[in-house]
């Protein structure tokens, strides 16, 4: 596949003369309504130039349709959005400042590929020339020079995918929304197109604002990333910090995989999990009660019953470690996941050993082990009374703040 040519366009538009970071897209407390439903819930949240979010999570939480809002072409029932601040919230989408690049590519199929990049530009009076112009430059960036003549029928979904970026950059707009642009696409193209679109996103500098549900995808492409469900906000933060301190629950069930132990809060920086007291540093449990004590299956390490602990990572004064029997294995490349039935607790965790690992011997299904994580990377979270780990979120609440410390609130799709 041919990549994306690393040169910035040579036309000048908003997006060339703005100062990266400054405040530029501002939500504020917005709520749609489908009836009697409201599918995004006080919404507040502002992105800054040059920045590129993403809106993360499941089917129907609120990520699409704040996308529409934002475009206009869905607007909110309550609320208001402000664009380089003018106040859009009114404004129909042909007068609001966007491009637009849907799943479904949206393709004139009767149209040439020139002819689809041209179509916005025809609005603006520009002489056939500077169109053509304009196009060449166009295709040239996006890596696809000679495919001007051709419709979108002779191109491969990455290369239509291309042509629905170039069209959308083609009035040279001061914000470019992407809906779920690569999720019609193959693994391999997927994987492929991420790192050019997020390449071209920075050579341009343009506000972006792109809907997907695959945590993969948001974790390498985003500045930052909205955490959606339930038409709620969970969570605003860099991936780092979505990543590795979700802000609730249903935000560290819901990106990677997590282990989610039942537990019950003993004291500040402690829970009880059946007989015993555990240590933890990062606690998100407001108050007493029912707790999850989470950690991720690749800060775990795996000892043999009985052996010492002298070759783990860490000092071991500073690990907690639970007794379990090795359930199953599962080969994935360059690491193993090992799953384990713990004695004291329910479910089954994920550890993940590097297939270079010299503990590797202690992965056998049946194997007696200790899995022990350091008291740092273990993360406690309010655990609602009958909740299962994949119903965690902040459901109840129509506001949250951030692990950025900036207020932000509900949304859903």
């Amino acid at each position: 596949m041919t990549a994306l040519v690393q040169q910035p366009l040579p036309h000048t538009g908003p997006q060339g003369s703005r100062k990266l970071g400054a405040p530029y897209l501002q939500v504020n407390k917005l709520w749609k309504h489908y009836g009697n439903f409201a599918a995004l819930k006080e919404i507040s949240l502002e992105i800054n130039e040059g920045e590129f979010v993403c809106f993360l999570g499941p089917s129907g939480c609120g990520k699409t349709t704040l996308l529409r809002a934002i475009a206009g072409l869905d607007p909110q029932s309550k609320g208001e959005i402000f664009q380089g601040g003018s106040n859009i919230s009114r404004l129909p989408p042909e007068q609001r400042d966007f491009g637009i690049v849907f799943q479904s590519y949206a393709l004139f199929p009767n149209l040439s590929v020139a002819d689809n990049i041209a179509y916005g530009l025809h609005s603006q009076n520009m002489s056939r020339q500077k169109v053509d112009l304009k196009v060449r430059d166009l295709l040239d960036t996006i890596g696809l020079p000679d495919v001007a003549k051709k419709y979108p029928a002779q191109l491969s979904g990455g290369q239509q995918q291309r042509i629905a970026l170039a069209r959308a950059l083609a009035t040279e707009p001061s914000l470019l929304l992407l809906d779920e642009p690569l999720s019609a696409l193959d693994a391999r193209v997927r994987l492929h197109l991420r790192q050019e679109i997020r390449n071209l996103q920075r050579q341009l500098g343009i506000t972006t604002i792109m809907v997907t549900h695959d945590q993969e995808e948001a974790l390498s492409m985003a500045d930052r990333i909205v955490v959606m469900n339930h038409g709620v906000i969970e969570q605003v933060g860099t991936p780092e910090e979505v990543y590795r301190r979700p802000a609730n629950a249903f935000v560290a069930n819901f990106v990677g995989t997590m282990n989610l132990l039942p537990t019950k809060a003993s004291s500040n920086q402690q829970v009880r999990m059946a007989d015993r007291i555990i240590r933890c540093m990062h606690y998100k449990a407001e108050s007493m009660g029912a707790t999850w004590l989470a950690f991720r299956p690749e800060v775990a390490q795996l000892v043999a019953a009985g052996d010492s602990k002298a070759s783990l990572r860490g000092n071991e004064a500073d690990l907690e470690c639970f007794a379990g029997t090795v359930m199953n294995t599962e080969f994935l490349g360059n690491f193993l996941r090992v799953e384990v039935a713990l004695m004291k607790a329910d479910p089954v965790v994920k550890i993940d050993v590097s297939t270079q690992d010299a503990n590797l011997k202690h992965c056998c299904p049946g194997q007696d082990v200790e899995v022990c994580v350091a008291v740092n990377n273990l993360q406690v979270y309010k655990r609602y009374e009958g909740n299962s780990p994949a119903n965690t979120g902040t459901n109840t609440s129509a506001n949250n703040t951030s692990s950025t410390g900036k207020q932000t609130a509900g949304a859903a799709s």
